[in-house]
């Protein structure tokens, strides 16, 4: 484990972060407090939710396990704003009333004075980038907010965003969340160079491609019921990243991990972890074991051959399953 500056800013979080999406639903309250104590324990001390996880409980379970730990303190606790919390038509989206009565709504389920790293879910290009960060900076300057990011932007939405901050004095995005794994390289094209260049962290979801690259998905079987890809056949989503492309590139990988005497997944966040530009990959795990499992990635070293293998399987920059993806058309032009 190692601490990384997150983008330009002073403060240090570990190179992995421990994401909640599974705490509060399929996790157990109780189980996600015993699994939040052990990723702390081990070092980790950023720790990512949502709003809409499990409808609000992931917050709540995450914010009573740091306050049945005392550790609130020692963690970087981040969470984030967009998608739909109500049946209204004003109960979503990346405008300022949403922003604010959503923030005021986390804070209150995660028993917290403030929020490390508060990010905005999706883009959405119906919304003037003005707006949304003039309510960001509001909740900066009351304290309520520390610091603010985006999830799952496109490089050109970043550097708007920039521009936006810089011509009305606003406080700006340090960070992006972008989707990157194996399977899809395709923010190696233009985001990570973007990122680079004005000091954003990239801190990905999804490492994992959502349990693809776990090494438990075979061709031509059908995947374990009680896994997320059981129902991919009446999922529009996971049906068009289930093709026989990805299971040419696992095939590859198995190999691999497999001579390297380590597991796939810890192949495949090691890889992330370790590649240009990313602060700190998210894991999401659902059980204890598959956090023991993802912790010894820290142990990994990715060699050049390893990279050389890796990159003739899905080459820098493309893909075989497609997760980036978002709302990245440009709005009418405002003034």
């Amino acid at each position: 484990m190692e601490l990384r500056s997150l983008g330009r800013t002073g403060i240090k979080v570990s190179n992995l972060c421990l994401g909640c999406m599974m705490f509060g639903g399929k996790t157990t309250a109780a189980d996600s407090a015993r699994i939040i104590d052990r990723a702390i324990d081990a070092g980790i001390n950023f720790i990512d939710t949502a709003n809409v996880y499990n409808a609000g409980r992931s917050e709540e379970a995450t914010g009573a396990a740091l306050k049945a730990n005392g550790r609130r303190q020692q963690t970087i606790l981040a969470t984030k704003v967009h998608g739909r919390m109500g049946e209204g038509p004003n109960d979503w989206r990346n405008t300022r009333r949403h922003i604010i009565e959503s923030c005021e709504a986390s804070l209150r389920r995660l028993g917290t004075d403030w929020i490390d790293l508060y990010q905005i879910h999706r883009p959405d290009p119906d919304i003037p980038a003005d707006e949304t960060l003039r309510a960001l900076d509001d909740l900066v300057r009351s304290g309520k907010v520390r610091y603010i990011g985006t999830s799952t932007y496109a490089a050109w939405q970043v550097v708007e965003s920039l521009w936006t901050s810089k011509e009305y004095g606003l406080h700006r995005f340090i960070c992006e969340q972008p989707p990157y794994h194996i399977l899809d390289r395709r923010i190696e094209r233009e985001l990570v160079p973007m990122a680079q260049t004005f000091g954003i962290g990239l801190i990905p979801w999804s490492p994992l491609a959502g349990g693809m690259l776990t090494g438990k998905y075979r061709r031509d079987e059908p995947p374990p019921e009680d896994s997320r890809w059981a129902t991919y056949n009446s999922n529009p989503a996971q049906r068009r990243r289930w093709n026989d492309r990805i299971f040419d590139a696992l095939e590859g990988l198995e190999p691999l991990a497999k001579a390297r005497g380590i597991t796939m997944s810890q192949l495949a966040l090691a890889w992330v972890m370790q590649q240009p530009g990313v602060t700190s990959p998210i894991i999401g795990p659902r059980t204890m074991e598959q956090l023991e499992d993802n912790l010894k990635a820290f142990d990994v070293t990715i060699t050049a051959e390893d990279r050389e293998i890796i990159d003739g399987l899905v080459p820098p920059g493309t893909h075989v399953s497609p997760y980036y993806e978002a709302d990245f058309g440009p709005h009418p032009y405002r003034v």
